[in-house]
């Protein structure tokens, strides 16, 4: 009987074993155009052509201030082409082609601010009034043969040091100030929402996280993690967990991220996103905790991906799937989104390579 891609990846991610190596990939938008030039085919096929088990549900709707509701919190003016979340952070993209998809960004609460500040701050809020349409997309996912995902980046971390900045945020949490327990509190209660919604919507895998690693190290000690972040992460977990028990939690940080690998799998955590073969061995990590936790990644966008020759990723893929065996836990795929410097040829050995494994 033939397996649909939603029952191959819950089951390789159960590590009860799978029926082929599914493939996974985010383009960046150049390499979106050359995506369309190789294979006469539009951008929305993506998913399709690369063979992706997996489609997103759209998240709760959110509330937003508007532009004009922020920009006094940048004195100094933005360049014209600045974009504002709804959490009130400018983002100014890149100067050409290549590059506009990163972008400098600014924080609106950075510096010297009082509680007053905060109380006073726009803060977002997220509407339900779209759950029953969350609920049909999750529904035809499904109908479909693919598994459906929630989105969270930036779960509680990331959203709150991207308005406060990182460096007056450590410093806040440091001296344990009540601005750094107020924001997280106001992140996390969002976050909260979102992932109940997804739950109640029923989706397959509910893919949260923070950057918590820098290339070489983590970004802080376990102490303060364990006192700022763990419980908030927890608190979302265990949210979406009372709706939807076997929904599976995927977590994402960037970078050296082992430090806090048990902590991870202590509050629910089912599989770790990317596992950069730059920064930790996954060899290694497997054999620590390949028995607890799957993993999503583990091919370089520094290293491999961009440098390595066709062979080296068709070499690298059968590698690391040959590490989990055949009862699975790796979706293997780049660890990031993949960059204008990648060849074309790379990207198709990595998709043959997951045809061709057995």
């Amino acid at each position: 009987m033939k397996i649909s891609p939603r029952e191959n990846l819950l089951s390789l991610y159960r590590r009860e074993g799978y029926a082929y190596a599914p493939s996974e990939i985010s383009l960046c938008a150049a390499q979106e155009h050359v995506f369309i030039k190789n294979t006469g085919r539009p951008a929305d096929e993506l998913a399709d052509y690369f063979n992706i088990p997996f489609r997103p549900v759209e998240g709760l709707w959110q509330t937003n201030a508007g532009k004009k509701a922020f920009l006094r919190y940048y004195p100094g003016g933005l360049n014209a082409d600045a974009w504002i979340s709804g959490w009130g952070v400018a983002h100014e993209p890149g100067h050409n082609e290549v590059s506009r998809h990163f972008t400098r960004m600014r924080h609106p609460l950075e510096g010297d601010i009082t509680m007053d500040d905060l109380a006073a701050y726009p803060f977002p809020s997220f509407m339900r009034n779209n759950e029953e349409m969350q609920r049909e997309q999750a529904e035809e996912i499904k109908a479909a043969g693919f598994a459906a995902i929630g989105n969270m980046p930036c779960t509680v971390w990331e959203t709150a040091w991207y308005m406060r900045g990182m460096e007056d945020l450590m410093v806040d949490m440091a001296e344990g100030d009540e601005k750094a327990a107020f924001l997280l509190d106001t992140v996390t209660a969002q976050s909260v929402e979102q992932a109940s919604a997804y739950a109640r919507a029923g989706v397959d895998i509910l893919a949260i996280g923070d950057d918590i690693g820098m290339q070489r190290a983590p970004l802080m000690g376990l102490a303060m993690y364990r006192e700022w972040l763990k419980p908030r992460l927890a608190r979302v977990i265990t949210a979406a967990r009372e709706i939807r028990p076997d929904v599976l939690i995927q977590y994402h940080s960037c970078g050296y991220a082992e430090p806090f690998i048990e902590d991870l799998i202590e509050i629910g955590v089912d599989i770790l996103n990317p596992v950069q073969p730059e920064s930790m061995s996954f060899a290694d990590i497997h054999t620590k905790y390949g028995d607890r936790l799957s993993f999503n990644g583990t091919l370089g966008t520094q290293s491999t991906m961009p440098f390595g020759t066709p062979e080296d990723v068709r070499r690298t893929v059968r590698k690391n799937l040959d590490i989990v065996g055949e009862k699975g836990g790796l979706l293997i795929c780049p660890t990031h989104v993949v960059e204008p410097e990648v060849p074309w040829e790379n990207i198709e050995a990595y998709l043959e390579a997951c045809k061709m494994y057995k």
